[in-house]
């Protein structure tokens, strides 16, 4: 599909009987509490928040994380169950999570994957930078960091004037260049992090 025939990308509220007013919560399925801990709290640093029943199944135990901003990671979990490996891919499931970590961070959360075992590639996506690793279960976890300094008020007003330079300038995909016009064009300062070069993984 064209970028001329597609809906369009804009930051403004569509037309609709009512708008979300954020991320409340993401649930997963999980395997036991002992490895899901291991992972979101021991590695990944989320504090474990709430446990109780499942409500729709007091067999599980539902865990809740503090993604780090009030937002909050759930998962379902259960003693029977042992953590699996392999991304489970069908229409409908979830592709990755991905968690915002501090551009100042990065080198030593590349250590903390390599000592903990933990494969990871790192890619410049244009728009933000990330780390990509797998949790307990073979599910994609990103790392992502802005790779500019963005109001999170303004996030989506840069992201979708990012969008527009991209098509003027008939590029594949957001660039360095179309973000820090976009900052430019809002009348933002252009303040870039400090995060390694890498490639933008394209087709990965």
């Amino acid at each position: 599909m064209s970028d001329e025939s597609a809906a369009p990308v804009t930051s403004k509220l569509p037309d609709a009987p009512f708008h979300t007013s954020g991320t409340d919560h993401v649930t997963v399925w999980g395997s036991n509490e002992e490895d899901t801990l291991a992972f979101y709290r021991d590695l990944l640093g989320m504090p474990l928040v709430l446990r109780q029943p499942n409500l729709d199944d007091p067999s599980q135990t539902h865990l809740f994380f503090d993604t780090g901003d009030g937002r909050i990671l759930t998962v379902f979990v259960s003693d029977e169950r042992a953590s699996a490996r392999g991304q489970r891919v069908n229409t409908g499931a979830v592709h990755h999570l991905c968690f915002t970590v501090e551009p100042d961070e990065y080198e030593d959360i590349m250590a903390a994957l390599e000592e903990a075992g933990k494969g990871y590639n790192v890619f410049d996506r244009g728009i933000f930078h990330s780390i990509y690793t797998q949790d307990n279960n073979g599910l994609v976890i990103e790392l992502s960091a802005d790779k500019y300094e963005i109001p999170d008020d303004r996030k989506g007003e840069v992201l979708a004037t990012a969008q527009r330079l991209r098509e003027e300038d008939g590029a594949d995909f957001a660039q360095d260049r179309h973000m820090e016009g976009a900052l430019e064009e809002l009348g933002l300062p252009v303040n870039k992090h400090d995060l390694p070069d890498a490639d933008a993984g394209v087709g990965i």
